[in-house]
């Protein structure tokens, strides 16, 4: 399956994917999503067609998830091949290139991933890095598609600067593993890479059930702060960051949610994790 909007995408590394995976010895059937919800559809229609499915993801973040919320439980070999714009899954994989990803793919290790699952206004919707509720949620809404076409990665960071001239001062509640918390932020992590390779909660596996639940209190500032100690890899040492792990949570208020870095909606909402959701090539 391939996104042709991906941020690295080519018909070169098409023509050469499809090659690999033909002298392989597989027989691949191309599929080129046209919308965003194409993933999803095009993953629940090879699950209802086969037993035992192998989809191979060319594409971003966003394409991985979209094709997580088409798959039927346990059923689906799921292999990322890394032409988006952050590619956080393949960098959680330790993928560091298409190559790299093809000698995966015929090598065929696996390995079985959880994955969160989150109900938000009657909606269900999965995902495998993570949900962000607040400023996180807030900045990907707010990344323009222009942007994002012309400078890649830079269009996160104009729209945290939009952000930083308004400011919501509201709060959120947080209730899991026997804990409430207020804070002004919360990133759940199913795994441990953030934004890129930068490493936000060491303590998550993908490939273990539940969650790390980081809540973030403070202003402006404090999220400046943060994003340094992102950058030096010191992410863990914030003191502005609360953290604890937990299979279910509650959040309440109605801030912004993102899912696997693309806008999902607003809140309140309720997550729990799905473990032994799909196997990864690794």
């Amino acid at each position: 399956m391939v996104n042709p909007t991906s941020g690295t995408f080519s018909q070169s590394k098409i023509d050469r994917i499809m090659v690999s995976l033909s002298q392989s010895g597989m027989e691949p059937v191309l599929l080129k999503t046209g919308s965003p919800l194409d993933p999803m559809l095009f993953a629940s229609r090879i699950c209802a067609g086969e037993p035992d499915p192998l989809i191979v993801v060319a594409g971003g973040d966003g394409t991985v998830n979209g094709v997580l919320n088409g798959l039927e439980p346990g059923v689906a070999t799921l292999a990322v091949i890394p032409l988006g714009t952050s590619n956080v899954l393949a960098r959680e994989l330790k993928i560091c290139s298409v190559d790299d990803a093809l000698g995966r793919l015929a090598g065929g290790k696996t390995r079985t991933a959880s994955v969160g699952e989150l109900f938000c206004a009657g909606q269900k919707k999965r995902f495998l890095l993570m949900a962000g509720i607040g400023v996180d949620g807030a900045v990907v809404r707010g990344v323009r598609l222009s942007e994002k076409r012309r400078i890649g990665k830079g269009a996160y960071l104009l729209s945290a600067m939009r952000l930083l001239f308004a400011w919501d001062r509201n709060r959120l509640q947080v209730a899991g593993a026997g804990k409430t918390l207020s804070c002004h932020s919360v990133i759940v992590c199913n795994a441990a890479k953030y934004g890129g390779d930068f490493s936000l909660a060491p303590e998550a596996d993908l490939f273990s059930p539940g969650f790390q639940v980081l809540c973030i209190n403070g202003g402006r500032l404090t999220y400046l702060k943060l994003a340094l100690l992102l950058a030096l890899g010191r992410a863990a040492c914030s003191r502005s960051v609360a953290r604890f792990g937990a299979s279910e949570l509650l959040v309440s208020g109605t801030k912004a949610v993102q899912l696997d870095g693309d806008y999902f909606g607003d809140g309140p909402l309720r997550l729990r994790s799905i473990p032994d959701f799909v196997r990864l090539i690794v």
